[in-house]
């Protein structure tokens, strides 16, 4: 058996030599950042959306926003379906090679495109038609996340009282730290002991007044919120409060690290499975299951759609997002360390441990409590309370399912506001074009249809982060710049998700009557299908335009 300790070390090193020496390749040979032009943060700034922010400020937002619970999640469902070495891989490789560069390049794209999102670089450097069909597929794949994420929100609440006030709480910490950082001067650092201090209270608080509420009072909590944060200026509330969150997380991810090197506890669980019995084979279907660890479409909408119209000066981008990936990385790394050692895979050694059984608490409780019980177990080699450790890993898990809330209700009202919105002032509307994707999303949620649609939002997830890619790709070409370290990975991804989506169709949805995710697929194929042709029509026309000194300037039109 392995020592988990000493892989998360191994792990921890390629992290930090893959940003200092891949990062660094892929920012002197594609972005080449120079700082003299100005972002739209700052020509285009409004101090609602865009807003100039300081590095940590803007690197605990964009974090937050792209983490969410994919690279918790994912990989506890990676290592149940194929064993923990397959899911470690995946991470270690394709975060570095695949996951950074996607959102890397989906930033500085947008960033010299004056902010917009991915869907309307797709009409400035591919077609209309690619526009049309990517502001389609990323709007229903963020009405979905939101519809999911907000049944998430209200179940864990109601399950776990104890976590009620630390959520809440964070909300009024956030909300007092952008008012003074930004209108009273506070200093940054300053506000981030105090806010920090004040969370930890809170668990503290919530551990012995908890909040019982219904399922269906957290349900309309969880709209109502995701409806103000997202029209209100970002300095306000969802920078703060990402930035905050984003500190849990941190935290959780040293946490955890310290107590693997506590414990030096050895990996239990079966390295490898092979083909699982009830999803498919490891290619592709690991690829598209582990997402956020690795790559994930939504990292590019997060990219082009928030992070960009904050972004202070090019400079910044690297670190926003390429170290931004590696972090999540790290994080997904973690998650598949920890269940794999501190938990045991289908039995427990003594009835008094029965409560550590990795498939019991998946297939009991789901991922949310099977991680916050891993983490509760490992933070008692440090002298922390099982109780403690269980809620403090639950609240990471919940503070980031808030943030990939708003950041997705926000992200719709771009996606609108950018498309429909140009043609039909009444959807230029903040509050309208915010309010159309809440509604839909709680009309899914409350005909549970989330639980049928979700099979499909992997591959389609994956199947963005594939078209990014060659998004990117057209105006790498275009303007002479290297294409092979974006189009070697988009092409993989897209290939990837094209065998998901015809595995899910042959194998699962045909033969189970369930025409409705059938359609859905053949539909999702057919799409990618004329977008990457449409993007290889561009770059057959592409001009002969060379960028200025500098680094790179999108065509515009």
């Amino acid at each position: 058996m392995l020592n988990a300790a000493l892989i998360g070390v191994l792990g921890a090193v390629w992290f930090y030599a893959m940003y200092k020496l891949y990062g660094g390749f892929i920012e002197r040979t594609l972005v080449k950042p120079n700082d003299a032009n100005p972002t739209p943060a700052n020509s285009m700034k409004d101090n609602i959306d865009f807003v100039p922010s300081a590095p940590a400020l803007l690197f605990g937002h964009h974090f937050s926003s792209i983490a969410g619970a994919g690279p918790i999640v994912g990989p506890i469902l990676a290592y149940s379906l194929f064993g923990w070495l397959p899911a470690l891989i995946w991470i270690l490789v394709g975060s570095v090679f695949i996951g950074a560069v996607h959102d890397y390049t989906a930033l500085m794209t947008s960033v010299r495109s004056k902010g917009v999102s991915i869907a309307e670089l797709a009409q400035q450097h591919v077609s209309n038609a690619a526009r049309w069909i990517f502001s389609v597929f990323l709007w229903l794949a963020l009405v979905l996340v939101i519809a999911v994420f907000a049944v998430l929100t209200a179940q864990t609440l109601a399950e776990k009282p104890e976590i009620v006030v630390p959520t809440l709480g964070l909300m009024v910490l956030a909300l007092l730290f952008g008012f003074f950082v930004y209108r009273r001067n506070l200093n940054v650092w300053v506000g981030t002991i105090i806010g920090l201090a004040g969370m930890f209270g809170l668990i503290l608080i919530g551990d012995f007044n908890p909040i019982q509420a219904s399922f269906e009072f957290w349900l309309i909590f969880a709209f109502l919120y995701s409806f103000v944060a997202s029209v209100i200026p970002v300095w306000v509330l969802l920078q703060p409060r990402d930035y905050l969150s984003m500190y849990i997380l941190v935290i959780g991810i040293a946490l955890a690290f310290v107590s693997l090197l506590v414990l030096q506890p050895e990996i239990s669980g079966p390295a490898f499975i092979g083909v699982s019995s009830t999803q498919g084979p490891i290619w592709p279907i690991l690829f598209i299951t582990v997402a956020c660890g690795a790559v994930s479409g939504f990292h590019s909408v997060v990219s082009s759609g928030t992070s960009a119209k904050q972004l202070r000066k090019e400079s910044d981008g690297k670190i926003i997002t390429f170290g931004g990936m590696l972090t999540e990385g790290a994080l997904a790394m973690i998650v598949i360390l920890l269940v794999s050692s501190v938990l045991f895979w289908d039995h427990a050694p003594t009835s008094d441990l029965s409560g550590f059984v990795f498939s019991t608490l998946l297939a009991e409780k789901g991922a949310n409590i099977t991680f916050g019980t891993a983490m509760g177990r490992a933070m008692e080699s440090l002298g922390i309370p099982l109780q403690y450790g269980i809620a403090f890993g639950i609240l990471m898990l919940n503070a980031f399912i808030l943030t990939t809330l708003d950041t997705c209700a926000r992200l719709t009202r771009y996606i609108v506001s950018e498309s429909v919105g140009k043609n039909v002032p009444f959807f230029n509307n903040k509050y309208v074009a915010t309010a159309i994707g809440l509604i839909v999303a709680y009309l899914i949620t409350a005909g549970n249809s989330w639980r049928v649609l979700w099979p499909a939002f992997g591959a389609t997830n994956q199947m963005i982060a594939a078209l990014s890619l060659l998004v990117v790709t057209a105006y790498m070409f275009g303007y002479k710049r290297p294409t092979k370290y974006t189009l070697i990975p988009g092409l993989f991804m897209l290939a990837t998700t094209f065998g998901a989506l015809c595995y899910q169709l042959i194998w699962q949805y045909i033969p189970s009557g369930n025409y409705l995710l059938a359609v859905i697929a053949v539909v999702l194929m057919v799409l990618g299908v004329v977008i990457a042709v449409e993007v290889y029509r561009r770059m057959q026309r592409a001009g002969q335009v060379v960028p200025p000194e500098g680094g790179i300037v999108l065509e515009q039109g």
